[in-house]
């Protein structure tokens, strides 16, 4: 990669980086709605039971809470292409890589619910040859559409690879 960017994995020889990101915070929305509602709800009982003070310390404590949840698990997955393979990097504590080599890759779709189109995000699924791995997505990118386009220039790229002469 150029510009002093430093690359999420380590690379093999000839290997590139095509596409490199993380699932979009707009993905990440109806996580943030689920837990502010849910934090407004038990809030809404503290206020009720207790006194108004627990129920806004309550409300601002758990919705600073979901934020940063949210966050963390955005910030925590890192999808991949290379010219070689894709991969999926889980954790910051534990971790869980699933990857495979770009040249197993048989189909590549795309899945966009309404909101996810005005949101323009959605998941890209990955059916790749040999394995009974079908949940290998990318859920919740930015322009899925882009991400097919960066897996077609990561095949060709490694069609051409195999296709030159090897040097002695």
């Amino acid at each position: 990669m150029t510009g002093g960017i430093v690359p999420l994995i380590d690379l093999h020889d000839g290997e590139q980086i095509i596409f490199e990101g993380h699932p979009s915070w707009r993905a990440t929305l109806a996580f943030y709605i689920q837990g502010a509602l849910a934090v407004a709800v038990i809030a809404a009982i503290a206020w009720l039971v207790s006194s108004a003070g627990l129920g806004a310390a309550i409300l601002a404590g758990g919705v600073a809470l979901v934020v940063l949840a949210g966050f963390i698990k955005r910030m925590a997955t890192i999808y991949t292409i290379t010219n070689q393979r894709l991969r999926i990097k889980r954790g910051i504590l534990s971790k869980a890589v699933q990857q495979t080599r770009i040249d197993r890759v048989q189909n590549v779709n795309t899945d966009q619910s309404v909101l996810q189109r005005i949101l323009r995000v959605g998941t890209v699924d990955f059916d790749t040859a040999g394995t009974d791995d079908s949940d290998f997505t990318f859920a919740g990118v930015s322009s899925p559409s882009k991400v097919v386009e960066a897996v077609d220039r990561a095949q060709h790229a490694a069609a051409a690879e195999q296709d030159s002469p090897q040097q002695l």
